[in-house]
């Protein structure tokens, strides 16, 4: 197989570990990386991402951070999608209803109220700390200077995430990207951005989606695999992203990944 673009989902697909890369997906990257653009696509934070770019060794391409909501180019930013203060005020009164707590994110930013067990594994794996405040004090830091949220998380019991999703689609769901990250976790993105776009943005003159391939295991992933030119589903990954990809390889924590590149990508 020949491509001009890699790109990939990071937790659950190239991480093989909860919060890095390993040795052998290091030496497929830069194995590649000369004959092609590798770009990470992730919903996490700028600053979560780019210590990956450093251990692999890619820091000269973009990375797609907050699920297309904001891509970067190095210090350059391409594009950046914020969420309305109005729809981050619907969330919280329907989160502080149901007893969720949230996460805000905007760029390198990153609030929470109170340091869970929840919040302590997320500061692992993505090595990077929040700001401990309450809520409706970064809403209303927010209103004054003028910005939205990238990403808003969501974290409860699976009860509370069940009846917040439900009330979230209904309500918001055609303005607004609900991804269900797991069954305590609600990942909320501007609707007119997702992982697809951001590559097609990202697209040079004799580039196409064709040209790309792509590796993801869950949800926000899906759109992204359909639609490039060959789609890989990590043996872990959600049961819907498996049946419309192009091809599964193993786990995430057997590298696979790597070892579809190792496997498949010619040079």
């Amino acid at each position: 197989m020949k491509f001009k673009i890699l790109c990939s989902d990071l937790d659950g697909t190239l991480l093989s570990s909860k919060n890095n890369v390993s040795d052998f997906a290091i030496a497929e990257i830069q194995r590649i990386k000369s004959a092609m653009k590798v770009i990470l696509v992730s919903a996490r934070m700028p600053k979560s991402m780019t210590y990956l770019q450093r251990n692999l060794g890619i820091e000269d391409q973009p990375i797609i951070c907050y699920n297309g909501a904001l891509i970067l180019d190095g210090k350059k930013e391409l594009s950046s999608t914020e969420m309305t203060i109005g729809h981050l005020d619907e969330i919280y009164d329907l989160s502080e209803s149901l007893g969720i707590q949230l996460g805000l994110y905007h760029k390198n930013e990153w609030y929470v109220e109170e340091n869970t067990e929840r919040v302590r594994k997320e500061i692992h794996h993505t090595q990077s700390t929040p700001l401990f405040r309450d809520t409706i004090e970064t809403i209303k830091d927010w209103k004054d200077r003028g910005v939205g949220a990238h990403k808003i998380m969501l974290m409860g019991t699976k009860e509370a995430t069940d009846t917040a999703f439900a009330e979230l689609a209904k309500q918001l769901g055609q303005q607004l990207h609900l991804y269900r990250s797991n069954d305590t976790l609600i990942e909320v993105a501007p609707r007119s951005v997702s992982k697809l776009s951001a590559i097609q943005m990202l697209l040079q003159e004799g580039e196409t989606l064709e040209d790309v391939i792509a590796f993801g295991d869950n949800y926000n992933d899906m759109e992204m695999l359909q639609h490039v030119g060959y789609g890989v589903a990590v043996a872990n990954a959600r049961e819907e992203l498996k049946q419309i990809a192009n091809a599964i390889t193993l786990k995430n924590t057997e590298d696979g990944v790597a070892q579809f590149i190792k496997n498949h990508i010619i040079i």
